[in-house]
C-alpha cells in the first residue's frame, strides 16, 4: 500500500513537471499602434467633413451618376471582392465549428478469415467449443455506431481563432468599401478627362476654321505680291498640323470611353455625357474636417486596424499551443457477427468514453515558429496601420494644397487666354496692313491654341483634385 502511494506520488510529480515544462512560453513583445495624428490640416478646427456626403449628393451630373450606378453592379474587381467577403464569412463558420463537438455516424460490414498457421488461428483451433456453438469461419462483422469528439477550449485557443476570423471578415468588408471608393473616383476622373478632351476637340475645330481663313487671306496677299509662296506653305503646314491634332484627340476620346466601359464591365460603346457639367458639377468649397476623422472615414485605415486586431488574436491562439489540451471522445453503437444479433441489447451494445490531456514537451520548434511568426505579423500589421494613417494624411494635405494652387493658376491662365485671343485679331489686322509679318500671325495662333489647351487641362486637374480630395477624406463608400 505504501509502495502504491509512492508510485502515485511520483506519477503526480512527473505530470506536474511535464505540465510546467510544457507551459513555458517564450517571452515576446508585440507592438502597440500609434493613432496620433496632427490636430488640423491648415490650422482649421472646422469639423465639417464632406466625406460624410453620399456620392450621389457630391456628384450632381446625372450622366456620371448613371455610370457609377452601373459600375457598382457590374465591375468585375468589385464582384471579386464580394466573393472574398464570402470566403471570409465561411472561415468564421469553419472556426466556430472547431470548438463545438464533432459528431458522426458510422456503419460498416466486413468479413474476417484467420489463417490456420498463425497464433490466433492455432488458438481458435485448440479452443474447445460446444457443438452448435462454433464461431463462424470466415467471421462476418457488422457495426453501426455514433462517434463524438470534442476539444475543450480551456485556453480559448479556438475562440480566439474564431474572433480573428471575424476581424478578418470585417476587414474584407472595409476592403470592399475601399474598392468602391477607388472605383467611384476612377470613373469620375475618367469622365472629367473625357469632357476635357471634348472641349479640346471643340477648340481645335474652331482653330482650324480660324487658320483656314488666315490661309485664304495669305493666298490673296500672295496674288497681290505682298507675300511669297513661303508664307502660303507655312500657313498650309499649320492648318495640316492642327487637323492632325484633331485625330489624336479623337483617339484619346475613344480610349477614355473604353476605359470607362471597362470599369463598367461592358464592351465598348459611346459614353453619354453633358459638356456643360465640366467644372460645374461638384461643391465649390472644400470641407476637409479634422485629421482624426480619417480614422473613422477611410476604409483602408479601418481595414488596417482590423488586421491589427486579428493579428493580436492570432498571437493569443498561437500562445495557447504551448499549454495542455483536453480532448474528450465517446462512442455508442452495436456490433455483432450476425445481423440478427446486431440490435440485441445489451449483448451487442458497445460504448466508450475517454479523456486525453496532451501537452508538448520536447521538440516544440513548430509551435515556437508559429508563435514567432504570429508575433512578427502583428508588428507588421501595426506598421502597416501607422503607414496607412500617414499616407491618408499626406494624400489629403497634397490635394488641399493642389486645389489652392490650381485655383490661382487657372485665374492667371484664363487672363493669358483672353490676351492671346485678342492678339489673334490684332496680328491679323496688322498683317493685312503690312505692319506685321506672317510668322507673327502664325506664332500668335499657335500660342493661343496652346494656352486654351493648358486652360482646359488646368480645369481638368481642378476637377480631378476635387474628386481625389473626396476619396482621400474617405468619401464615396457610404
Amino acid at each position: 500500500m505504501v509502495i502504491r502511494k509512492r508510485i502515485y506520488r511520483y506519477i503526480g510529480l512527473g505530470c506536474i513537471s511535464i505540465a510546467y515544462a510544457a507551459c513555458k512560453v517564450p517571452n515576446l513583445t508585440g507592438k502597440t499602434e500609434n493613432k496620433a495624428v496632427p490636430a488640423s490640416y491648415n490650422n482649421s478646427q472646422d469639423s465639417t467633413n464632406m466625406a460624410k456626403m453620399k456620392w450621389k449628393e457630391y456628384f450632381t451630373d446625372p450622366y456620371l451618376n448613371a455610370l457609377i450606378d452601373t459600375a457598382l453592379k457590374n465591375n468585375q474587381e468589385l464582384n471579386i471582392t464580394l466573393q472574398e467577403i464570402e470566403i471570409a464569412s465561411n472561415e468564421i463558420r469553419a472556426r466556430k465549428g472547431e470548438y463545438l463537438p464533432f459528431v458522426g455516424v458510422r456503419a460498416a460490414a466486413g468479413i474476417d478469415k484467420t489463417a490456420r498457421y498463425t497464433a490466433q488461428g492455432a488458438m481458435e483451433e485448440n479452443t474447445e467449443i460446444k457443438p452448435g456453438k462454433e464461431m463462424p469461419d470466415p467471421l462476418p462483422d457488422y457495426l453501426i455506431a455514433a462517434y463524438a469528439s470534442w476539444e475543450v477550449d480551456i485556453w480559448h485557443k479556438l475562440h480566439n481563432a474564431k474572433k480573428a476570423a471575424v476581424a478578418r471578415y470585417l476587414s474584407s468588408v472595409e476592403g470592399r468599401n475601399f474598392v468602391i471608393t477607388n472605383l467611384i473616383a476612377e470613373i469620375a476622373n475618367s469622365y472629367y478627362e473625357l469632357l476635357a478632351l471634348d472641349n479640346q476637340l471643340d477648340i481645335v475645330k474652331k482653330n482650324i476654321e480660324i487658320q483656314t481663313n488666315a490661309l485664304e487671306i495669305v493666298k490673296l496677299q500672295k496674288e497681290a505680291t505682298r507675300v511669297t509662296e513661303l508664307a502660303v506653305r507655312k500657313f498650309e503646314a499649320e492648318v495640316l498640323k492642327t487637323k492632325s491634332l484633331q485625330f489624336d484627340i479623337q483617339q484619346q476620346i475613344i480610349e477614355t470611353e473604353n476605359r470607362i466601359n471597362f470599369l463598367l464591365g461592358r464592351y465598348p460603346q459611346p459614353i453619354a455625357r453633358n459638356l456643360q457639367s465640366f467644372g460645374n458639377s461638384m461643391p465649390a468649397v472644400v470641407h476637409a474636417g479634422i485629421p482624426s476623422q480619417l480614422l473613422a472615414n477611410r476604409p483602408d485605415i479601418k481595414q488596417a486596424e482590423l488586421e491589427v486586431t486579428a493579428a493580436n488574436l492570432d498571437i493569443k491562439a498561437a500562445k495557447a499551443q504551448f499549454y495542455p489540451s483536453l480532448g474528450i471522445s465517446a462512442a455508442i453503437g452495436y456490433q455483432a457477427f450476425n445481423p440478427s444479433y446486431l440490435l440485441n441489447t445489451p449483448k451487442s451494445l458497445l460504448y466508450s468514453l475517454a479523456g486525453d490531456l496532451m501537452a508538448p514537451l520536447i521538440n516544440k520548434n513548430a509551435i515556437k515558429a508559429t508563435y514567432y511568426t504570429a508575433n512578427a505579423k502583428q508588428i507588421q500589421a501595426v506598421y502597416n496601420y501607422e503607414r496607412t494613417i500617414l499616407n491618408a494624411y499626406v494624400e489629403v494635405a497634397n490635394q488641399l494644397s493642389k486645389i489652392d494652387n490650381l485655383e490661382k493658376s487657372y485665374d492667371l491662365k484664363a487672363k493669358q487666354v483672353e490676351a492671346l485671343t485678342q492678339s489673334i485679331d490684332i496680328s491679323g489686322d496688322l498683317f493685312k496692313s503690312a505692319r506685321a509679318d506672317y510668322m507673327e500671325v502664325l506664332m500668335t495662333q499657335r500660342d493661343a491654341l496652346e494656352s486654351k489647351f493648358e486652360l482646359i487641362e488646368t480645369k481638368k486637374q481642378q476637377m480631378n483634385a476635387m474628386v481625389n480630395i473626396y476619396k482621400a477624406l474617405g468619401g464615396g463608400w457610404n
